[in-house]
């Protein structure tokens, strides 16, 4: 039981609401003090039984107790007081998430990468468009039609007003409540439907990427129209866009500068992407897969290798980080593939000496 001087004429009940912390309350009883000039043989009397009575009526722990205000409090076996600023113990581990959630919603170096990719795109924007006087000239870094990766073809930006074309999921918008649903849940793969619940439903449970909502608002400053190309489905394009806005990136209006998924469509960008360019000149593009820049990397036959050669290994090669800005996903995706002889060519393998022995 935990002794503590107590302010004179503060009784157990009264005791118990001084010292409760949350629903437990540490309960003292206050010892009666004999008068000044009590002699010993008194105290053999009135005062012994008194004390015995006291000691009697005083709660044990487990008991339970009502305080002034009506409270029940129940006594605990507490040796110590709770710290007076009001800290608790640490709470009980939770679950496990998986590596690539670890790395991607917390670590500080997901966070760098992001702003990294963010303040590039800004930085490009500024550096290369911006200081331009005639930008006529400028080319759209969207591959025209008939082009391949080995042939790719850029078209001039005319008078067509200047954008930024966007992925939304992981490249602006971290999708925090989904994923933290997903990693309670453990393995269970992708399940259409319920993404198509949380696109609905969890507008109020996003963020914003680091560095993202700060370069969109400086693009849009400078005039540049910022536009999100998605494979969201458009049966949910208000609640899209309202996710946008709780995470500081809208504005965003459907079929103008939102642009998402119809009923029955393909999940690739390459059409919807044409019918921006119609419109804008796509000066910058952002994404967290390579279908965010073309289609014509997810083709279906293409080997692992193939696919990584295509990104450094063509014409291309020159536009990352020049009109073209990678996010980081260890998450999920299209690049999420390929066995252990498929990632590493036989010219790596090794083996410990130690183990041969």
């Amino acid at each position: 039981m935990i002794l503590a001087r107590l302010p004179a004429g503060l009784g157990v009940a009264g005791a118990g609401a001084l010292l409760l912390s949350g629903c437990v309350a540490a309960v003292v009883a206050a010892p009666l003090a004999a008068g000044a000039g009590v002699a010993r043989s008194a105290q053999n009397g009135p005062a012994k039984r008194e004390r015995k009575r006291a000691q009697q009526a005083a709660p044990r722990p487990g008991q339970i107790i009502t305080a002034p205000d009506g409270r029940k409090l129940q006594v605990t076996g507490l040796t110590a007081l709770p710290p007076p600023d009001g800290t608790r113990a640490p709470a009980a581990p939770t679950a496990a998430a998986p590596a690539g959630m670890q790395y991607l919603y917390g670590s500080g170096e997901a966070a760098a990468l992001s702003i990294q990719a963010w303040q590039a795109l800004w930085t490009y924007l500024r550096n290369e468009i911006g200081y331009r006087r005639d930008k006529s000239g400028v080319r759209s870094v969207a591959l025209a039609p008939g082009s391949t990766l080995d042939n790719p073809r850029f078209e001039a930006c005319g008078k067509r007003p200047m954008a930024v074309v966007l992925d939304i999921d992981e490249t602006v918008l971290l999708n925090l409540g989904y994923e933290r649903d997903e990693a309670m849940r453990g393995a269970g793969g992708y399940d259409a439907a319920r993404w198509s619940r949380w696109e609905a439903t969890g507008a109020d449970k996003v963020a914003a990427v680091p560095g993202a909502a700060e370069a969109l608002a400086a693009a849009r400053r400078e005039g540049f129209t910022v536009i999100f190309n998605s494979n969201r489905s458009v049966a949910t394009a208000a609640q899209t866009a309202a996710a946008l806005d709780h995470a500081g990136l809208g504005p965003a209006d459907l079929f103008d500068t939102l642009w998402l998924r119809g009923e029955g469509e393909p999940g690739g960008k390459d059409a919807r992407r044409a019918k921006i360019a119609q419109r804008y000149c796509i000066v910058a593009m952002a994404g967290d897969q390579l279908g965010d820049f073309s289609d014509l990397f997810n083709a279906p036959d293409a080997a692992v290798a193939a696919r990584r050669n295509s990104v450094g290994g063509t014409l291309l090669a020159p536009l990352w980080g020049a009109g073209w800005f990678m996010l980081p996903n260890p998450v999920y995706g299209t690049g999420l593939k390929g066995g252990v002889d498929e990632i590493f060519p036989p010219e790596s393998h090794w083996a410990d000496p130690q183990e041969k022995k």
